[in-house]
């Protein structure tokens, strides 16, 4: 089960990642809805498969969760047990947070502009936070069951 989700995981990021730069790009455009919905709908798909891997199913988080604070003093447990689940969180908060203001907003500029900022926020924090080759704690870039 660990490994399926894993894998989903791994792949729709690629999704996730597409759908928030085509989000933002149509936020420019005036045009986010279509592509605005489906970047929160694959962020929340994200979420819930992240959370079930942090919650229930990684073995890589039951060990951080043995000893927490051990895992605060190495880089990779830290990424895994705080600032990948952080920032991804917050990217997926700024999403939906960008549709409730842009649909309050008085003009269509200010709907656009609130939606470009929020989704490129999300986007970019997306992109830092993605545990990438080369890094501490990276991943395959196409992870293969």
């Amino acid at each position: 089960m660990y490994t399926t989700i894993l894998t989903l995981h791994s792949w729709l990021r690629w999704v996730a990642l597409l759908a928030g730069v085509a989000a933002t790009i149509a936020a420019l455009r005036g045009k986010a809805d279509r592509p605005g919905l489906i970047f929160m709908i694959v962020l929340d798909i994200q979420m819930l498969l992240g959370l079930v891997m942090y919650l229930a199913v990684s073995p890589v988080m039951e060990a951080i969760r043995a000893d927490f604070g051990a895992a605060m003093k190495d880089p990779a447990a830290r990424f895994w047990a705080v600032e990948h689940i952080t920032m991804m969180l917050v990217a997926v908060v700024l999403a939906h947070v960008g549709r409730v203001l842009a649909r309050k907003s008085a003009t269509p500029e200010s709907r656009n502009m609130k939606l470009f900022i929020c989704f490129g926020i999300a986007t970019v924090f997306m992109i830092l936070r993605t545990p990438w080759p080369g890094l501490v704690a990276g991943r395959p870039l196409f992870r293969i069951p």
